[in-house]
């Protein structure tokens, strides 16, 4: 019988598959590694990394490409130091992959960060099945059940429209990359000017030459925003304050989903529109995977790994342990 490739998988502040000397989204500089999407706390400058196209576009635009790339197309396998990878878009972001990572016919897929629900602007999921499945779990405890998309980018145009009748400039808060382009798609058809922080902006910019649409914008400037919709992301909005006409701010993140959330924000309003699975998300996505084991890691790692066992799976947190023996 062949040992599985990944009879050997270790955590030191990422998952590594010991076996064939590769790491999954670690955030120090390493030898070779899979990064699954341009977010800051995934990416780091490695010797090697293999990645998607989109993801490839963003790094570069981030001054953090790795000296050498493997980029795959979605769906396309190719055999980089004896494993063969094939990428299958995550519904995280634009460019977020997950790695199907197969050696001598047996299948590990690591999802990094995934949504299943439709997102506005990244990629839809697309989700193989694999014999090992290791997971992030944001939102891996059974409290996180996001209200239905549809009637969250309802009540959030309309908070909008009230706040520009009452006379305020609506500020949406998102992060740069990813949350502030499903923002914007959201606000399509609102009629509003729509202004976006430079940093946001520039990412805009790159997610249409991927293939995004939006609706009309333009780059916010200090004097602007009067009679419009300003966009930003959260940890400028002390710095944005005092540039603007007067204005009501709302926190749009997955995270909005606790009840304190616009406070810790320093908001008047919070939606919880997620690029994220929540925690039925998260079994549906595992039901679809079908793996004979499960590894679970970082958010509710430890809890999600429990409520899997109590269904009949073979379930493990990953980054409670420094090393885990498989079969």
């Amino acid at each position: 019988m062949i040992t599985p490739f990944w009879t050997n998988i270790r955590y030191h502040g990422a998952v590594y598959l010991h076996s064939v000397d590769l790491w999954l989204d670690p955030r120090a500089s390493r030898e070779w590694a899979f990064v699954s999407h341009a977010h800051s706390d995934h990416v780091a400058a490695h010797q090697e990394a293999v990645l998607s196209p989109g993801t490839a576009r963003l790094l570069a635009a981030r001054d953090v490409m790795p000296r050498a790339a493997a980029v795959l197309p979605f769906g396309e396998t190719r055999t980089v130091r004896g494993v063969a990878c094939t990428l299958y878009p995550a519904g995280h972001i634009l460019g977020s992959a997950q790695l199907l990572a197969t050696v001598n016919g047996r299948s590990l897929l690591y999802s990094g960060d995934c949504k299943l629900r439709p997102n506005l602007v990244a990629e839809a999921i697309v989700i193989p099945r694999a014999e090992v499945l290791i997971m992030e779990t944001t939102f891996g405890h059974r409290r996180y059940a996001f209200p239905p998309q549809e009637a969250v980018i309802a009540e959030m145009r309309a908070w909008v429209a009230a706040a520009l009748a009452d006379g305020a400039t609506p500020v949406l808060m998102g992060y740069s990359l990813g949350k502030g382009q499903e923002i914007l798609a959201a606000l399509d058809g609102c009629g509003h000017e729509i202004l976006l922080h430079a940093s946001l902006y520039e990412m805009t910019r790159i997610a249409e030459e991927l293939g995004a649409t939006f609706p009309p914008y333009d780059r916010w400037a200090p004097g602007r925003g009067a009679g419009g919709v300003v966009l930003c992301p959260p940890h400028l909005r002390k710095w944005i304050r005092g540039k603007l006409p007067p204005h009501r701010a709302a926190i749009v993140s997955g995270w909005a989903f606790d009840p304190r959330a616009r406070y810790r924000y320093g908001a008047d309003a919070a939606f919880c529109l997620s690029d994220h699975a929540d925690y039925q998300d998260l079994l549906t996505y595992v039901e679809r995977v079908g793996p004979r084991r499960v590894y679970t890691v970082h958010g509710y790692a430890g809890a999600f790994a429990g409520d899997l066992r109590r269904l009949g799976y073979d379930a493990h947190a990953l980054d409670q342990a420094d090393q885990l023996e498989l079969f």
